[in-house]
């Protein structure tokens, strides 16, 4: 009887290990692994670099302070003093050990050239200096490609829309820069104006080529020019020259054809705009 008993409880325990282990291959636990903190870091370039002077500064020699200076640092939560020296391998005071042989950082002709094998003066003038970008900065080859580059496709963008624009925006937009010399240029003249000024200045052009006002303003300046419309001497009102009938009034501190531009998108002034553009047909 007590042999049957303990098979019994036996193979009840095999059965529930059975199930354990089942259920175990059927549901893995999930491990999450949290990445390590050299991964979410950027490393440190090791090569050459070159600092210069702010503003094309090139005096003889000229020095920056290697010591009494401070970095706060956000990690921390506080300022860490900094201090170059070349038997040191860290610009941070209270990481350094032994003495502290303070070195002198000194500019020549504008320029200071750094090897790569001196990573603490590098890291120093690059990420930790608080003269950094504003008495001298890093020559950085790729960041000036970049803005080289944003400089050529603006003007490339620039010659093209004044190479396809047509001669009543080109004079409204050249009519800004020259004034009313326009009036007495060729088409030729005009069209060779507007491309260097599009190439001389790109986003002033691009500026002016996407302001609906700049050719709203050149009409009513054409329309003053040939006798339509006149201005007052106070330059306070604009009147219909024929019968001098006042049309709107300046308000005070605005130019005045930029105020009639913007007159001439209301209910009024588009009345009157047609009128004007029938008669300069």
């Amino acid at each position: 009887m007590a042999k049957k008993q303990t098979a019994k409880i036996e193979k009840e325990q095999l059965e529930e290990n059975t199930v354990n282990e089942v259920i175990t291959e059927q549901a893995p636990k999930k491990v999450f692994t949290k990445p390590s903190e050299n991964e979410a870091k950027p490393t440190w370039e090791v090569k050459d670099r070159v600092y210069y002077l702010k503003n094309k500064r090139k005096p003889l020699s000229y020095s920056i302070r290697s010591s009494n200076i401070y970095y706060f640092d956000e990690e921390k939560g506080y300022e860490r003093e900094l201090k170059y020296c070349q038997n040191q391998r860290t610009p941070f005071v209270d990481e350094m050990k032994g003495d502290q042989r303070l070195s002198h950082i000194i500019f020549r002709d504008g320029v200071l050239f750094v090897e790569k094998e001196k990573t603490v003066l590098q890291k120093l003038l690059s990420l930790y200096h608080p003269h950094r970008d504003n008495i001298f900065y890093e020559f950085k080859p790729e960041v000036k490609a970049a803005n080289e580059i944003e400089v050529l496709e603006l003007e490339a963008d620039a010659i093209i829309a004044a190479r396809n624009m047509d001669i009543d925006m080109a004079e409204a937009i050249m009519r800004v820069e020259l004034g009313s010399k326009v009036s007495s240029m060729s088409s030729k003249e005009l069209k060779r104006d507007l491309l260097v000024f599009a190439r001389n200045n790109p986003v002033l052009f691009l500026e002016l080529a996407y302001d609906d006002n700049v050719q709203l303003r050149n009409f009513g300046i054409k329309a003053t020019e040939l006798g339509i419309l006149k201005l007052s001497n106070d330059q306070r009102h604009f009147l219909w020259a024929s019968s001098n009938r006042k049309l709107m009034n300046v308000p005070f501190d605005e130019h005045p054809y930029s105020a009639l531009a913007a007159w001439f998108k209301t209910d009024a002034g588009m009345e009157v705009y047609s009128n004007i553009e029938k008669q300069l047909k």
